[in-house]
């Protein structure tokens, strides 16, 4: 039995306990949130390492992509460090091939993404994969990085506007406490009011809205129209908030297991153990080519 386990800066009201099989493989997946406390996951990491198979760290990003460039989360880096033993990994290798893989899937098999269709990310930095499919496809997108994490009215429109500013501003934004950049603890089951109020209007305007979950969450209005999110983990109390919220259908990068979808960082710990590789010397064609022999495809719901 291999033993997964997720340290999170989330709430632990999301936390989530389940045994399964990959390619013959059990494995036993556990998620633990830590409730924004940085202090409780750094001891809970040094509990776990050497006692697991793997780690994934949730509700924390170690890396920040825009285009090639690759920037560090100084609290990610923190937590990484705390464990001498265990592979941990964030989910990054596994969101820049998995949701890249979603898009892809969407765009050949359904027809939930027409050419043109307008695009809302909230955020694109921590799932550059899925900004870029998105665009390629030729996809109207606003990507809101500006709007909601800075309170900057601007939308941006392109991929190539968006490496630009990442280059100018990610160098000292991911020196930053995290929970400054993205919600940790009780602020995952809370709205920003103000920020919902002032610029909720770019979700009723796009038709499909895309990104973390807890970020599409935190400043989501009133009275959708029936629009598409993709988005990773969900639990039924999630379905529920998006359907009263007027969301017509959800997509799920990530599959779900016993009621619920795993974060990114618990799957890609999980496709670690399997490969039998270290996290760096992974390839994006080593995560393709499992996911293919996993038969992993994205979740489709309507609600």
């Amino acid at each position: 039995m291999k033993k997964i386990v997720s340290v999170s800066l989330g709430s632990s009201k999301r936390d989530h306990h389940v045994r399964t099989n990959m390619l013959g493989v059990d494995f036993e997946i556990s998620r633990r949130g830590t409730d924004g406390n940085f202090d409780k996951a750094l001891a809970l990491l040094r509990e776990l390492d050497g006692n697991v198979d793997a780690i994934g760290l949730g509700g924390i990003d170690l890396y920040l992509y825009a285009g090639t460039t690759r920037y560090t989360v100084s609290d990610g880096q923190k937590l990484l460090d705390a464990v001498k033993r265990t592979p941990v990994v964030d989910g990054s290798g596994l969101k820049n091939t998995l949701e890249r893989e979603t898009v892809y899937y969407l765009r050949n098999n359904t027809n939930l993404l027409p050419p043109g269709c307008k695009v809302l990310m909230v955020s694109a930095v921590d799932r550059f994969g899925m900004a870029e499919a998105l665009s390629e496809m030729g996809c109207d997108m606003t990507f809101g990085d500006l709007i909601f994490s800075a309170g900057i009215p601007y939308p941006i429109k392109s991929v190539e506007e968006l490496e630009e500013i990442a280059g100018k501003t990610l160098p000292e934004m991911v020196r930053l406490p995290f929970h400054m950049l993205y919600p940790t603890g009780e602020k995952q089951d809370t709205q920003d009011d103000k920020k919902v109020a002032k610029y909720g209007h770019y979700y009723h305007e796009a038709e499909v809205i895309a990104g973390d979950y807890h970020l599409v969450r935190r400043y989501m209005p009133e009275n959708l129209t029936g629009q598409l999110v993709i988005t990773n983990t969900t639990t039924r109390a999630d379905i529920t908030f998006l359907r009263e919220k007027g969301v017509g259908c959800l997509v799920t990068t990530t599959p779900e297991l016993e009621g619920r979808s795993f974060g990114t960082n618990v799957m890609e710990a999980a496709l670690l153990v399997l490969l039998d590789k270290k996290w760096e010397d992974i390839t994006p064609g080593d995560y393709l080519e499992l996911l293919e022999r996993l038969g992993m495809k994205p979740a489709i719901q309507q609600l």
